[in-house]
C-alpha cells in the first residue's frame, strides 16, 4: 500500500513493490472509479468469446487454468473470469460431456495490489459438486487464488494455465526508463510527468521499454500456456503513428494532470526538479508495434488483432455537470496513479495536485467529453 501520513516521500523505490492501482473503497480508489473500464470489458465481449471458442476441450479429470493478469481489486476480474468459466461450461455442455472439469482461478498483480478488497468482493464457493456450484447465483463454480508478481516474469508453472486474460494492464511498463529521469541523458523529460508531448529521445526511451517489458512478458506465458491455449489480451493503443502523441491517455496524464503538476512548481510547493523526476510509467503501442513484438518473438500466432474504440473513461450521471466531469477526471486519474504521486510527494501535496486537477477540468469539461476517448489494442494470441 502507498504510505501514509504528511508529506511521506519515498524515493529509489523499485516501481513493482508500489505501484497499483488505488485501493480501499475510498471516492478516488480503483473499486469506484473503475466502471469506465467495466463498459469498455463488456463490449469487447463477443471478441473474448471468440478466443474461447478456438481453445480445444480437455479430459473432464483435468483442471481448466484461468489466469486473469493485471486483475487489481475490483469487481471487474470477477466478472470476466465468470464470463471465461460460463462460457466453457457451456461448450462441455454442448459437446456432450456430462459434467464439466473442475475450474480454478488464479488473480494476478503486483504484491502492493490490494487483494484484500478483491477477496471481500469473492462469493463464496458454490457446493458440495460441481454442478450445485453452477446452479448457484450467489456463489462461484471456481477455486480462486491470488498469485502476486510482475506479468513480465514467470507467475506459473510450465504448460498449467489454459487461458491468460489481461485487460488494461499491458501499458503499464515496469519501470520509468532511467534515461528519462537522468538529467544528463538526451531523453531526459524536463519539465514534463508522461511521454505526451516529449522529445524524440524521450519517445524512443519508452518505446524500448515497451518492447522489452512485452517480450519478456509473452516469452513467460510461452513457457505456461498449456498446448491449445489461448490469451486474450487488451491494453491502451494509439491511433498515431507518433509514440509522443499518446491519444487519450495523453490527455489524462499530459494536459490537466501536467498543468497541476505545473502549478505546484510556480507556487513554489514543489521544485522543478521535483517534477521532472516523476513521470507516468505508461505507454500506449501503435498496433504495429505491438506486432512487431510478438512476430519478434515467435513465440505465438496472432489469431485477432485489432484497434478497439473504446469509448470515454469520464462515467458521470450529469454530463451538463462541468464539476462532476472536473471531479472524475480526478478520480479517474488519481485512481489509477496516486499511490505513485502519494510516495513521490506525500499526501497533503497530493490532494492539493488532485484538486487543482479537478479545477482544470471543470473549467474544460465540455472539451474533455468531445475529446478524450481512449483506444485499445485487441489481441488474440495462441502458442505457435
Amino acid at each position: 500500500m502507498a504510505p501514509s501520513g504528511d508529506n511521506v516521500v519515498v524515493s529509489n523505490i523499485k516501481l513493482e513493490k508500489m505501484l497499483s492501482m488505488k485501493g480501499g473503497k475510498g471516492e478516488a480508489s480503483y473499486v469506484n472509479n473503475s466502471e469506465a473500464q467495466a463498459k469498455h470489458a463488456r463490449s469487447m465481449l463477443h471478441l473474448l468469446r471468440e478466443t474461447l471458442d478456438g481453445v480445444p476441450l480437455s479430459s473432464p479429470e483435468s483442471t481448466f487454468v484461468v489466469a486473469d493478469l493485471g486483475c487489481s481489486c475490483g469487481s471487474n476480474t470477477i466478472y470476466m473470469v465468470e464470463v471465461i468459466i460460463k462460457h466453457m461450461t457451456d461448450r462441455y455442455q454442448a459437446a456432450g460431456y456430462e459434467a464439466p472439469p473442475e475450474f480454478s482461478a488464479f488473480f494476478s498483480d503486483l504484491p502492493s495490489n490490494d487483494f484484500n478488497t478483491l477477496f471481500q468482493l469473492l462469493p463464496p464457493y458454490g457446493g458440495a459438486s460441481m454442478e450445485e456450484c453452477l446452479a448457484s447465483d450467489t456463489r462461484r463454480s471456481y477455486f480462486a487464488a491470488g498469485v502476486p508478481g510482475s506479468f513480465y516474469r514467470r507467475l506459473f508453472p510450465a504448460n498449467s494455465v489454459d487461458v491468460f486474460y489481461s485487460a488494461f494492464s499491458l501499458h503499464w511498463l515496469s519501470q520509468v526508463p532511467d534515461e528519462v529521469v537522468d538529467k544528463r541523458s538526451t531523453a531526459y523529460n524536463k519539465g514534463r510527468i508522461f511521454i505526451h508531448g516529449a522529445n524524440e529521445s524521450t519517445a524512443i526511451a519508452y518505446k524500448k521499454q515497451y518492447q522489452s517489458d512485452l517480450a519478456g512478458f509473452l516469452g513467460s506465458r510461452s513457457k505456461e500456456m498449456k498446448r491449445g491455449g489461448s490469451m486474450f489480451l487488451v491494453c491502451l493503443g494509439r491511433t498515431c503513428s507518433d509514440p509522443t502523441d499518446q491519444g487519450g491517455a495523453g490527455l489524462l496524464f499530459g494536459t490537466h494532470f501536467q498543468d497541476a503538476w505545473d502549478d505546484l512548481v510556480q507556487e513554489g510547493l514543489i521544485s522543478s526538479e521535483k517534477r521532472d523526476n516523476f513521470n507516468i510509467p505508461v505507454y500506449a503501442a501503435s498496433l504495429e508495434e505491438f506486432k512487431e513484438v510478438v512476430e519478434a518473438d515467435g513465440s505465438f500466432m496472432i489469431k485477432k488483432l485489432e484497434v478497439f474504440g473504446g469509448g470515454s473513461p469520464l462515467v458521470v450521471n450529469h454530463p451538463d455537470d462541468s464539476a462532476e466531469i472536473g471531479r472524475a477526471l480526478a478520480n479517474s486519474c488519481r485512481s489509477v496513479s496516486g499511490v505513485l504521486v502519494d510516495a513521490h510527494i506525500g499526501d497533503k501535496l497530493s490532494d492539493q495536485l488532485f484538486s487543482r486537477v479537478a479545477t482544470r477540468a471543470t473549467t474544460h469539461a465540455k472539451d474533455l467529453q468531445e475529446k478524450l476517448h481512449f483506444f485499445h489494442i485487441v489481441a488474440s494470441l495462441s502458442l505457435a
